[in-house]
Parts: C-alpha cells; sequence; structure tokens
C-alpha cells in the first residue's frame, strides 16, 4: 500500500480526513443560509485564534492575498516602514511598494529588528507599520507587543502578518494594538490552502483609502458580512469554505489553549533534539525576539549538503524544508504546525538523525532528547 507523503514543512500542512472528506459533499448555494451559517462559525472561531472583537472576514485566496488586502486598503499613497528580518517581511515590503512610499528597515535574515530604528521613522511621520509576527524562512518569532506599542505611540496603523503563527501560537490582536492582522488556511489552521482570513480594527476602518481594489475591497467585505445570512461579496471557494469550517470545529474540540501548548510542546521537541545531535540553531535573538512556535530553523552541518539531508530523509515518505533564497544549502526546517503530534515529530526526527550519522556527522542521540519533552 503506499504511503502519503509526510509534509514537516511550515505549510502547507497535512490536512486531517475529517477536514478532506468535508470538501467532498455536492455543492451548495453561496447565497443561501447554510453557507452563512458555515462562514459565521468560521469567524467566531478564528476571533478566539487571533485574539480580536474586531471584525474578521474570509478571502478567497492565498495568505499573500490577504497581506495585499491590508496594504492595499489600508496604506495606500501613505508612508509605510516595513520591518525585515526574512523573505516573507521581504514580501510585505515588495507589496507595499505597489502601493505607497517605503522605507524598509531590514537585519540580516534571522537576527532582531532594529525597534530603535522603527521608533526613529514613526517619530518623522510615518503612517503604517508592517511586519512578519512569525518569520518561517528564519525560524524566528518577531516582537508583535512592542511593535505595536510604538505604532500607538506614534498613530500608525500595524497590519500584521499572523500567517504561520494564528492558531499556533499565542497571538493577541486587540491587546498588542495590532489594526489588521492575516492567518492563512494552510498553516496552523491544518485547512487546504487557498483562503486567507483578515481581522480590521476600528483605527483601520477610520483610514480605508477611497481608492481601493475590486476583488479585494474589504469595504464590500464589510458589507456583504453583515448581511442575513453572512456573504462574501464575490463567488467563494465553497468546498474551502467547508473544509476549513470543518477544522475550525476541529480546534475547538481541541481547545485553543490546548492547541497552542501542543505546538510549543512540539517545538520545544526539535529544538531539544537538535541540541542532542550538536545542531546549531539558526535565528539569534534578543530579549524581544523567540525561536518560531511553528517551525524550527537549523544549520546544515558542514560535512553535510542540503541533498544528502533532506534527500534521505525524504526517502522515509517525508519532506522537511530546506533554505530559500541565499539560504538555500544552508540551513534546514521542521515544521511543527496543524494537527500533527508526537508520533509524527518522532519519526521525522529519527530520519534526520539517521540522516546525520550516514553522512559522518557525530550526532548526539537527539531522538531521545525530543521523547523526553513530548512525554513530559
Amino acid at each position: 500500500m503506499e504511503q502519503e507523503p509526510l509534509l514537516m514543512i511550515p505549510g502547507p500542512v497535512p490536512v486531517p480526513q475529517r477536514v478532506r472528506a468535508a470538501m467532498t459533499r455536492q455543492a451548495i448555494n453561496h447565497r443561501g443560509p447554510e453557507f452563512g451559517a458555515a462562514y459565521a462559525d468560521c469567524v467566531r472561531t478564528l476571533k478566539a485564534l487571533f485574539g480580536t472583537e474586531n471584525d474578521l472576514y474570509i478571502i478567497s485566496g492565498s495568505g499573500s492575498a490577504g497581506m495585499e488586502a491590508g496594504v492595499a486598503n489600508f496604506a495606500r499613497d501613505k508612508s509605510i516602514v516595513s520591518l525585515v528580518n526574512g523573505k516573507f517581511g521581504d514580501r510585505f515590503a515588495k507589496i507595499g511598494q505597489r502601493y505607497g512610499m517605503v522605507t524598509v528597515l531590514e537585519s540580516e535574515w534571522g537576527t532582531p529588528l532594529d525597534l530603535a530604528a522603527l521608533e526613529r521613522e514613526l517619530e518623522a511621520g510615518a503612517e503604517i507599520v508592517t511586519m512578519v509576527h512569525n518569520e518561517t524562512s528564519a525560524g524566528i518569532k518577531n516582537p508583535a507587543p512592542e511593535v505595536g506599542k510604538l505604532a500607538r505611540k506614534y498613530d500608525a496603523l500595524f497590519i500584521m502578518d499572523g500567517i504561520t503563527s494564528i492558531g499556533g501560537d499565542d497571538v493577541r490582536m486587540d491587546e498588542w494594538g495590532v489594526d489588521v492582522a492575516v492567518v492563512g488556511s494552510q498553516k496552523c489552521l491544518a485547512a487546504p490552502a487557498g483562503l486567507a482570513a483578515i481581522a480590521v480594527g476600528e483605527r483601520a476602518w477610520d483610514r480605508i483609502s477611497d481608492k481601493r481594489p475590486f476583488y479585494l475591497d474589504m469595504a464590500a467585505y464589510r458589507k456583504s458580512g453583515k448581511g442575513t445570512p453572512m456573504e462574501t461579496p464575490y463567488t467563494p471557494a465553497v468546498p474551502l469554505f467547508l473544509a476549513l469550517c470543518e477544522a475550525c470545529k476541529m480546534i475547538e474540540e481541541e481547545g485553543v489553549g490546548a492547541r497552542i501548548a501542543r505546538h510549543r510542546r512540539m517545538a520545544d521537541a526539535v529544538r531539544a533534539a537538535a541540541k542532542g545531535w550538536g545542531v546549531d540553531l539558526f535565528p539569534k535573538l534578543d530579549a524581544y525576539h523567540a525561536y518560531s512556535n511553528t517551525v524550527t530553523a537549523m544549520r546544515i552541518p558542514g560535512v553535510l549538503t542540503d541533498k544528502d539531508l533532506r534527500g534521505t530523509v525524504k526517502k522515509f515518505g517525508i519532506e522537511i524544508a530546506g533554505g530559500q533564497d541565499h539560504l538555500k544549502g544552508k540551513i534546514f526546517r521542521i515544521g511543527t504546525m496543524g494537527g500533527v503530534g508526537a508520533q509524527e515529530i518522532l519519526a521525522t526526527l529519527a530520519a534526520v538523525q539517521f540522516a546525520l550519522k550516514t553522512s559522518n556527522f557525530a550526532a548526539g542521540d537527539g531522538v531521545e532528547a525530543a521523547a523526553g519533552v513530548l512525554l513530559g
């Protein structure tokens, strides 16, 4: 019997059978009460994951569509400060350059953001701050609470990419002063790719642009979302909504707190394995930054190539991620997001440990170290 590949990458993640089954049913009317109820159920669960009481809407499009919706509606023709310490922070900056005047505050990938430089830009009159909360390209979690405080201090809007943290880590949009936040369906929510949810606070609504995109017009989403039943302004990807609705039910069954704790325990186990192997973690931290709760980035030991490591792991039917852009061949990344647990983690770590040892790297027993964390 052919086994499905085990995706241990930072998205897309394995989709539970219940969620897959939800997509197989006959089509329903996207202007009818059944769809409206499913949409409203998703919104209720997602608000808890975002940590918000703000308006929240679901777009048929990837996480990048959500990022663009945030910028195109609320940052057009404005001065934007983009905080960058990885690939997706860079993407946010590039999106901003299509719509506004961007100052990029770039750090080396996987190193702390320069909060002092951010404050100088805000003091000089910057109106928007964009930041990726959880930078999966480098395995680093950026300081959303501190950035939110600075944005509020200078009356700027804070647009946050929470695509790989919401649903897998503690996110408190309202408490942190985030004005616009985005998540993608195929990450910690463990749903199929193709949907983005965007939450918008009142400060952002008060400053929405008069020149908005057509398909990503958040005012149109707000108007349709207020209807009975709740609707999207344009035809949604109905099977994906139904799958997301089932994924949200599974999240509620597990409990938000328990889900975040499970993600944290899995990430702790992978880091314990790295220490046991003698493999260096990639990010460099300070008092404001932390290791990602949903992906662990590690340096590839000098005696190995990317092919030695990831190629060997793939022979076991397990896929882990490599580095992106200038980090190709230098790091590898193991995702810990979605519905996976101890079995998947231990299988992945055993395969990595085998790859390390067969390539003449003197690895210790990282699997045993991880098992101790998982059972603790």
